[in-house]
């Protein structure tokens, strides 16, 4: 018996819905287990990458333009931020610092979900920048900020000083910058606490699995 054509698109089997692609921004007192987390999602799912950072610095060791960071000029860097290019910059130890806009849409636009460990100002400029932009760009749409929080200060004091990498005095400022950190931490959509790597983890894939709407 001969099917209809409506009959055959009944029939084929649903295709997979497509992963929302996110631009994924991760802040953490110094301390708190950020760079083990973002690692680990990393490493688990390869449609997640970091986000290329320019700067103004030399080179180091193997680095290579493109893949570890984008090397730049001063007088590029600062003719980029006067056109509006970065959605966050910052000068830190005489050289400069910045996440370019068109480096995230890129690479949402390739399918990528881009993920970026930056400080609690490098997040307040980036909000600031997302309003310029139309409700239904890529890039404010799939905006997911993450805040991870120590289980409470005398632990994150605990683990700093388990390093033993630090003297007293960085510990000291460590733990002032972290207070004023989580002071912060009510303005991001979701907040974590780290008081056990695993646990924290499953709810860092939750968020984002949710974020993708494959949850």
């Amino acid at each position: 018996m001969e099917m209809s054509p409506h009959q055959l698109i009944q029939e084929q089997p649903p295709k997979p819905r497509p992963a929302r692609p996110l631009m994924i921004v991760v802040s953490a007192p110094s301390g708190c287990g950020k760079s083990t987390l973002c690692n680990r999602l990393v490493d688990e799912f390869p449609n997640i990458v970091y986000s290329v950072s320019c700067t103004t610095r030399e080179p180091r060791g193997g680095e290579t333009d493109g893949v570890d960071y984008f090397f730049l000029s001063k007088k590029e860097f600062k003719e980029r931020i006067k056109n509006g290019e970065f959605m966050e910059h910052a000068k830190v130890h005489g050289n400069f610092y910045g996440t370019l806009e068109d480096t995230i849409l890129f690479a949402m636009e390739e399918g990528k979900h881009v993920l970026l460990d930056i400080d609690v100002q490098g997040v307040k400029q980036i909000r600031e920048s997302l309003v310029r932009l139309d409700p239904r760009h890529p890039i404010r749409r799939g905006f997911t900020d993450i805040f991870i929080s120590p289980p409470s200060m005398e632990e994150l004091e605990r683990r700093l000083r388990g390093r033993g990498t630090d003297s007293d005095e960085v510990i000291k400022k460590r733990l002032e910058n972290a207070a004023g950190e989580m002071a912060l931490a009510s303005e991001y959509s979701f907040q974590i606490v780290n008081d056990d790597l695993e646990h924290a983890y499953h709810d860092l894939k939750t968020v984002i699995l949710s974020g993708m709407g494959l949850t």
